[in-house]
């Protein structure tokens, strides 16, 4: 008998032909559970059945979530590009395979739900992701193949060590510091910032009566297939140091805003081409102060844009 532990886990997306291994940290979580629907057994005959009875005929959907640690090389761009697409109000969906010490599982369908960046010289750069899927299952054993069926992208290699998984050829920690300008505020003294990016998902209606009838077992329950995108949202928080050159902002807010967030690599100067940028306008804002030790203040925005999020992720590729 043998062991699953999650440090051993390893990522993989398939999309567009392509496999990608994706390196995360072990912040990794996927599960998908049952609908159980109960209905009374008591009679007017015999009141003795306390206990309601049940039936299963439905799954919900997968839910999945993991950190993935952003490096030089941009290697998970993939991410950002599933995080950001939006094709005729559908979402770019992947098959996702997570292999185990003793396992592969696949989420079938995913969409990426939300992406949180958070942005500190403190902490590696990373980005944490939320989805949903139509269905999780176990395709095979730790030495599922790989290769079957898909291409290395362009700039990527074939790692011929254990599982012969798809990877960058290096990687390379990356950590980052805060760069923002609100129209003409005074942005120095920035702590962090985090950026969230949502997309609000719905699944249309899937169980039915007659589809009920034939479920027998987890192969042929009813599963999610298809869904609504009902809204997006790109908003987050600015946490700044309060000094005499900024206390005059603490209680600002604005409805019409032009809001630049760069993440410039840590031992570059100000000027320098960032990482990563997200440009907001127009976006709204409001400042609120923040009482701690150090007396700090934070700008909460959200963006109002409707162009594209490819345009105003103006830097990562």
């Amino acid at each position: 008998m043998s062991y699953s532990f999650l440090k051993e886990s390893k990522l993989f997306i398939v999309y567009g032909g392509n496999k990608y291994r994706i390196y995360t940290t072990t912040a990794l979580d996927f599960s998908q559970t049952f609908a159980q629907e109960s209905y009374p057994v008591k009679t007017l005959h015999d009141q003795t059945k306390m206990f309601e009875g049940a039936t299963i005929t439905s799954a919900n959907a997968v839910d999945f979530s993991f950190t993935v640690p952003l490096t030089k090389e941009k290697g998970e761009s993939p991410i950002i590009d599933l995080l950001q697409g939006l094709n005729n109000e559908q979402l770019t969906s992947f098959d996702m395979y997570i292999q185990t010490g003793s396992s592969v599982f696949k989420v079938d369908g995913a969409v990426i739900t939300s992406g949180d960046f958070s942005i500190s010289p403190n902490r590696q750069f990373e980005i944490s992701v939320q989805g949903q899927g139509t269905k999780l299952e176990r395709v095979g054993n730790e030495s599922y193949d790989w290769h079957s069926g898909f291409t290395a992208p362009s700039g990527s290699n074939w790692d011929t060590v254990g599982s012969n998984q798809l990877s960058a050829s290096t990687r390379t920690p990356l950590l980052v510091y805060p760069v923002v300008s609100i129209d003409s505020l005074n942005m120095s003294s920035i702590i962090s910032v985090n950026v969230s990016i949502q997309n609000n998902i719905t699944w249309t209606s899937y169980k039915t009566l007659q589809k009920s009838l034939s479920v027998t077992n987890s192969s042929n329950v009813m599963r999610p297939s298809e869904y609504v995108v009902e809204k997006r949202i790109v908003s987050g928080a600015i946490n700044q140091y309060q000094t005499d050159n900024n206390i005059t902002q603490f209680d600002n807010f604005s409805t019409n805003s032009n809001i630049t967030i760069k993440a410039v690599e840590v031992g570059k100067a100000l000027s320098a081409t960032p990482f990563f940028q997200i440009q907001l306008n127009p976006a709204s804002y409001t400042a609120r102060m923040q009482v701690a030790d150090v007396y700090q203040q934070s700008y909460d925005f959200s963006s109002l844009d409707n162009t594209s999020l490819a345009a105003r992720i103006t830097q990562y590729s």
